[in-house]
């Protein structure tokens, strides 16, 4: 029996059966979705997304991100998702509320510099607080390193190999603190007034070094204010510790890691709908 769902599986019935309690509205396949099937649901009683994992490796991942939401939900200034975990005929999926608001993605380009910079501070203070979560009562799913997690993605993902790319990730992770992993702009909410005001999707998360999620969001395009303004905010809260050089080498790494991933999907998954630009 497969451990992952396909858009063959009856997801609607699914769906149907977990909110039997909700009348349900309406259902919209959310086809960006790298590695779940994505499905928001309007209800009587709110907004929620379903995330079925498409493979085996994000069936266990999907379990992660439970486990790592529901740690740090409250932990830090910024709504994080409380995330229900469900099995269908053994499967894991999961479902939270949807956040109010729209994707920094979605309005990136549309913003004042002035607005750009206290974005950037936020998402500079999200991961600072993300940080500095004290692990020692955390689930032990939660405590999985990002190098090995990437290791595993790309072996058993990709045709041409980042082994040096793991490696490097590696040797960064000696005094390791919690990260998102996958810390893009279309993975940071803001309300009607550009204020960040939740982050989601802790799929890649788990433990590395902080500088990770700074070069994870400069390896996708962003403007160049918002950029100079994430490295000052990160380094004004660090007490100036920054290496510029490691964020760099860290950021081609990431764009590395979307490449060989885009590329898995491109072949196996024609019907998702990749960025332009990666």
């Amino acid at each position: 029996m497969k451990d992952f769902f396909t858009t063959k599986d009856s997801l609607e019935d699914i769906i149907k059966n977990t909110l039997a309690d909700h009348k349900i509205k309406s259902t919209k396949h959310i086809i960006s979705g790298w590695t779940n099937i994505v499905i928001e649901v309007t209800t009587d009683k709110g907004e929620f997304f379903f995330r079925f994992p498409r493979n085996p490796f994000w069936s266990k991942m999907i379990i992660k991100d439970a486990k790592f939401c529901n740690f740090v939900e409250g932990k830090t200034s910024y709504y994080t998702p409380s995330m229900s975990l469900h099995y269908h005929k053994k499967r894991p999926f999961s479902v939270h509320e949807k956040i109010q608001g729209y994707s920094l993605n979605n309005r990136i380009y549309n913003l004042s510099h002035t607005t750009l910079a206290a974005t950037a501070y936020s998402v500079a203070k999200f991961i600072k607080e993300l940080g500095e979560i004290e692990l020692k009562d955390a689930p032990e799913e939660v405590k999985y390193p990002l190098s090995r997690f990437l290791h595993e993605l790309d072996h058993r993902h990709y045709e041409a190999h980042l082994d040096d790319h793991h490696s490097y990730i590696k040797s960064t992770e000696s005094t390791p603190r919690l990260v998102h992993g996958d810390l893009n702009p279309g993975n940071i909410i803001l309300d009607e007034n550009d204020q960040v005001v939740g982050i989601i999707d802790f799929c890649f998360a788990g433990i590395s070094h902080p500088g990770m999620d700074i070069s994870r969001i400069i390896s996708r395009p962003t403007p160049y204010t918002f950029e100079t303004e994430l490295l000052r905010s990160y380094r004004q809260l660090n007490n100036g510790h920054l290496s510029v050089a490691r964020i760099r080498k860290m950021q081609k790494i990431w764009q590395d890691v979307d490449a060989g991933y885009a590329n898995h999907i491109r072949k196996f998954y024609p019907e998702i709908t990749l960025p332009e630009k990666l």
